[in-house]
């Protein structure tokens, strides 16, 4: 399958392209087009991916993919991108975040579904070997009480503020404690802020989001029966599990993720947002 790719600011493209054309971990699989938001982007991608073309405008690639990448830095680009592709059946993987406003994703995923193309959207770090084992053997720790998030976080990220990274610990909480968030409440100090989700069965999951310093991801629980840390560390190849997720999808027409688990980390950050501006709790969108 002939991969393309829209957007090459960040160093997921390289590093996807490298995994598939340099190291051919994936047989069966060829990134052969790239887009960039500039000149020098693309060929920085191409060049460490070993992509054969660079296209000048996206629509470029109709016609000569069999299926879709979108990996702008910023999540407000990603569906617009995507549309055209999605409307002709190409099965695509957009990265995290999956948009920028709900709204837009609802409507997305209604024309995917009217098409019958296969869709997805996620992040890396949940997806991480050490992240998978975490949630295993939360298992061991009993009922759920309560759990903690850490990583780094900008609330002024010319990306999208709080949706850039903290995307990241949205989505680790989501996957480790459920995804039945009813409010947040975000607040700020010196370096950065504490954004508590609250859960309808009662429990509490803070999230640190930590402007500077901070060397990485971590994820803590605690259960009736026992506590549980973990720092996220990264695999060898960050992007490999990712990949093997996408691309299963790509083959087989087979989601990973539901729509409304998707959407869940859109709206979650969306109610983020707002408290942030309105310092009190507020509700998580349906």
């Amino acid at each position: 399958m002939k991969i393309g790719i829209i957007g090459a600011e960040n160093s997921h493209t390289a590093k996807i392209a490298q995994t598939i054309n340099v190291d051919k971990k994936f047989k069966g699989f060829t990134v052969d087009y790239v887009w960039g938001e500039t000149d020098e982007f693309a060929k920085v991608a191409a060049k460490a991916g070993k992509i054969p073309n660079i296209v000048k405008n996206q629509k470029d690639m109709l016609g000569k993919i069999d299926a879709l990448v979108v990996a702008h830095r910023h999540g407000k680009y990603h569906l617009k991108a995507a549309l055209p592709f999605v409307k002709q059946g190409i099965p695509t993987f957009i990265d995290k975040p999956f948009c920028y406003r709900s709204a837009e994703g609802k409507e997305f995923i209604k024309i995917a579904k009217k098409h019958k193309t296969p869709i997805t959207s996620f992040g890396i770090v949940p997806h991480q070997n050490t992240f998978r084992r975490f949630v295993k053997d939360m298992a061991e720790k009993g009922d759920n009480l309560a759990g903690v998030t850490y990583g780094p976080s900008d609330l002024k990220s010319p990306w999208g503020g709080v949706f850039f990274y903290g995307i990241h610990q949205v989505e680790m909480a989501l996957l480790a404690f459920g995804y039945n968030v009813s409010s947040v409440l975000l607040t700020k100090n010196r370096n950065g802020s504490t954004g508590q989700l609250l859960y309808s069965d009662g429990r509490i999951v803070t999230m640190n989001l930590i402007k500077e310093g901070c060397p990485g991801f971590a994820i803590s629980a605690v259960g009736n029966k026992g506590t549980l840390h973990k720092a996220i560390a990264f695999d060898k190849n960050a992007f490999l599990n990712g990949i093997t997720m996408f691309t299963k999808m790509f083959k087989t027409g087979e989601e990973p993720f539901k729509y409304g688990d998707i959407l869940k980390s859109v709206l979650v950050l969306e109610a983020l947002e707002k408290s942030v501006k309105s310092g009190k709790i507020e509700k998580v969108g349906k």
